[in-house]
């Protein structure tokens, strides 16, 4: 499967199974060219999503909803993949701390 199609398919899988708010998938493999997970072939992904589900559930656990969506996928098609599961409360609290955007300044 190629990036493009492993991406969509997590993408697929994780709407699905999670009902999320939110989904940021990045695809970080061309940063682990050489690196021996990477001769398999499986990806390097980095995944931010915001769901309901994961309401009162500890990190390990929603990391496990994560990971049971995508059980297979994680056997071959991804090597790595770094989670950010947050509840829509928790994604409005990270936003609400952010620091603006730097722009030019006047």
């Amino acid at each position: 499967m190629s990036a493009t199609g492993t991406m969509d398919e997590i993408d697929r899988r994780l709407r699905a199974a999670l009902e999320p708010l939110d989904v940021a998938l990045v695809d970080d493999s061309a940063k682990h060219a050489g690196h021996a997970g990477a001769a398999t072939g499986g990806g390097h992904f980095n995944l931010r999503i915001v769901a309901g589900r994961f309401a009162g559930l500890s990190r390990v656990a929603r990391h496990r909803l994560v990971y049971d969506a995508l059980s297979d996928l994680m056997r071959n098609a991804i090597h790595a993949l770094a989670i950010e599961a947050l509840t829509p409360d928790e994604a409005a609290a990270v936003t609400a701390s952010s620091p603006p955007a730097a722009g030019p300044l006047h």
